[in-house]
């Protein structure tokens, strides 16, 4: 298991042992709880980035009905809604590099700690009883809240694409994808359920008890999962091929990866802008479909819910049809049919957008977000995870999802401004669906035409290929997998002593 649980009887593999080579038969795997707990338990964090994210919708809603002179005269509707993606970039560029030249388990467990912390904040959010002051604390907890998640991308994703290096081959990117956009896509709809439930707890009244409940319950799934986390070990892999203890050779590492980083970022940035807002603002143009003033919210949260549910069926048909068909070729497939949902969104806005309509308009929505989940919803995660070497894995997936999350700060940021250049009710809603099927166009020739095959064995194949190519510019790579304290002369010391038969002497 390369990022298993720790035993104490279980013997440690030696990590400078000589490589494998990709040329001979590998390692058809293996599913079982043993190898799919680790997989789950690296990446099931990315739940809070979709509970977390999702639910600041419905509390926005909640305070603009709870404060509506002072929320509206302000810019908290902006930065409530987009200041944790801030905090989520900077914790991925800094977690990201960590996770590699560091740990990824204490990188883990590090967000994790941050992540309760601060979301328990946030939901306690007090300031002398002033309304603009409680405001502006909310928006400085929830920069923290943003850079406990960003940990969650390298260290979580890396490792569980490590780990699923040893399930069955032919399952490999299905459990990758069932336990970091699954997850994430299952926080969104229990991040839409929740303030359902408390609102009709609270009959639709009190409104602060409402939000701050919203809030609170975020603690509870990172609480559990950083007990688990303790239990888990480095991954083999990591162990093998970091660069944890040596100088990285970055320069090197840019020449070999940097185009296709490049594609991997802007990919990833053309979901997230498009992605988020419509998972943030689902409620609010839910609202528009209604009065917004008089309507229960436990209607606009419940429709908001049915709406989200549809992220569900999407990631998880696709997480199988990521194995059948390949990654890109998933992605290309989704944005191709979430672009023709979106201009035919756009176009009959008018007549779907009324509320003797809202269950047609919840399902071609719903369709519309499960397209987006079956393409690059599931599938940009885990190129970036597959699609570079162990040594930089976690830096890598850290820029790329760093730029995604950028992506998703500038979306939230200008979507009501897209919505602005409409003159009427429904021009306001259509443009921003004219916006996100043209990028649709855009992410499939991206992915198509300037990104490589992904295959079952691709974590073990970039380790021998970025070895290679190390190797051929004059690098030796027998530093790769040194521990701390150690040279290469010692390793290659205490391998000569292991070879000799017991009693001889040198």
């Amino acid at each position: 298991m390369p990022f298993g649980w720790r035993r104490k009887s279980e013997p440690v593999r030696d990590a400078t042992a000589e490589p494998y080579s990709v040329t001979e038969p590998q390692s058809q795997g293996h599913t079982d709880t043993s190898t799919l707990l680790p997989v789950f338990a690296c990446g099931a964090g990315l739940f809070s980035d979709g509970y977390i994210n999702n639910v600041i919708g419905s509390v926005s809603t909640v305070l603009a009905r709870e404060y509506p002179t002072a929320y509206a005269n302000s810019t908290a509707i902006n930065n409530v809604s987009s200041i944790a993606f801030a905090g989520t970039v900077v914790g991925q560029l800094v977690f990201g590099v960590l996770a590699d030249k560091w740990s990824r388990v204490n990188t883990l467990l590090v967000s994790t700690t941050v992540l309760i912390i601060f979301t328990a904040l946030t939901a306690a959010s007090y300031w002398h009883g002033q309304v603009a002051g409680m405001l502006s604390i909310l928006v400085a907890w929830r920069f923290f809240v943003g850079v406990g998640i960003g940990g969650e991308y390298p260290a979580g994703s890396v490792g569980a694409s490590e780990s699923s290096a040893e399930l069955k081959t032919g399952t490999r990117n299905r459990w990758f994808i069932l336990f970091t956009n699954s997850a994430i896509d299952v926080g969104f709809v229990v991040g839409a359920f929740v303030p359902y439930v408390v609102a009709a707890a609270c009959h639709n009244g009190h409104l602060s008890t409402q939000w701050r409940t919203f809030l609170g319950i975020g603690v509870v799934f990172p609480l559990v999962l950083f007990f688990l986390r303790l239990r888990i070990r480095e991954p083999e892999e990591f162990s093998r091929n970091s660069m944890a203890h040596v100088r990285t050779p970055w320069l090197l590492a840019l020449r070999f990866y940097g185009p296709r980083l490049l594609v991997v970022s802007i990919i990833w940035f053309i979901y997230d802008f498009s992605s988020y807002p419509f998972g943030l603002y689902g409620s609010s143009i839910l609202s528009s479909i209604y009065d917004s003033d008089t309507a229960p919210l436990t209607t606009i949260f419940g429709w908001n819910t049915v709406i989200n549910l549809f992220y569900l069926p999407g990631t998880f048909i696709g997480a199988f049809v990521s194995d059948w068909i390949g990654p890109r070729y998933a992605l290309a497939l989704g944005v191709t049919l979430q672009a023709i949902v979106g201009f035919i969104m756009a176009g009959c806005y008018e007549q779907l957008a009324q509320a003797k309509y809202v269950a047609a308009f919840a399902v071609v929505y719903g369709i519309f977000l499960a397209l987006g989940e079956l393409g690059p919803g599931n599938n940009i995660g885990l190129l970036a995870a597959k699609t570079s070497a162990t040594g930089i894995r976690g830096t890598y997936y850290g820029i790329a999802a760093a730029v995604g999350k950028i992506g998703a700060f500038i979306g939230t940021y200008i979507f009501p401004y897209i919505e602005d250049a409409g003159h009427t009710a429904a021009t306001s809603a259509q443009y921003p669906f004219y916006v996100s099927s043209s990028l649709c166009i855009l992410s499939a020739v991206l992915v198509l035409f300037f990104l490589p095959h992904i295959g079952q064995d691709t974590v073990q194949l970039e380790d021998e290929k970025f070895r290679a190519y190390l190797e051929s510019k004059g690098w030796d790579t027998r530093q790769l997998g040194l521990k701390r304290g150690e040279s290469i002369e010692s390793v290659e010391e205490r391998r000569t002593e292991e070879k000799l038969p017991a009693g001889s002497k040198m």
